[in-house]
């Protein structure tokens, strides 16, 4: 690539994500999340592409987090994932089994409402091993994807 269209992809993206973190630093919530950088990957690099697509980018992060919530409550509970977990615990056993589990079932969730878009597997998983979990993270995530959706929107007008 040495037309330069890599320097206007790598503005793109980091545009996409810099309103967002001004929304993090300014309030403290996890508006930025790491589901968030492949998104803004393809819709720097690939904008045309079917995972691209609105409706799938926000209807795949749906459903990664209403997975990501069902699988944590339902298995992990209140267990949070740590650095020193140690090996073979019940606890890590638990996390394994709900990341596992909400990869499942938004593989299942987005071919039964073709909204595939790959990125919302790391969204299950932020999710689903309880990194955010509540409702409430979830509802952020959620905002957080629409943000970045009608953002993509408006840079494609501007261009």
């Amino acid at each position: 690539m040495t037309d330069g269209s890599w320097a206007r992809q790598a503005s793109h993206a980091g545009a996409l994500l810099s309103a967002l973190g001004a929304v993090v630093w300014l309030s403290g919530l996890p508006f930025l999340f790491p589901s968030l950088g492949p998104t803004a990957y393809l819709f720097a690099t690939q904008p045309s592409a079917r995972q691209s697509a609105p409706r799938r980018v926000l209807g795949g992060h749906a459903v990664g987090v209403i997975a990501g919530l069902v699988a944590y409550h339902a298995i992990a509970g209140e267990v949070i994932i740590t650095a020193s977990m140690g090996p073979a615990s019940m606890d890590g056993l638990r996390l394994a089994a709900s990341g596992v589990v909400a990869v499942a079932l938004t593989t299942a969730g987005m071919t039964l409402t073709d909204t595939g878009h790959a990125p919302a597997c790391a969204t299950t998983l932020i999710v689903g091993l309880g990194i955010l979990a509540a409702p409430l993270e979830g509802a952020i995530i959620m905002l957080a994807v629409g943000v970045l959706v009608g953002e993509q929107a408006l840079l494609n007008r501007l261009v």
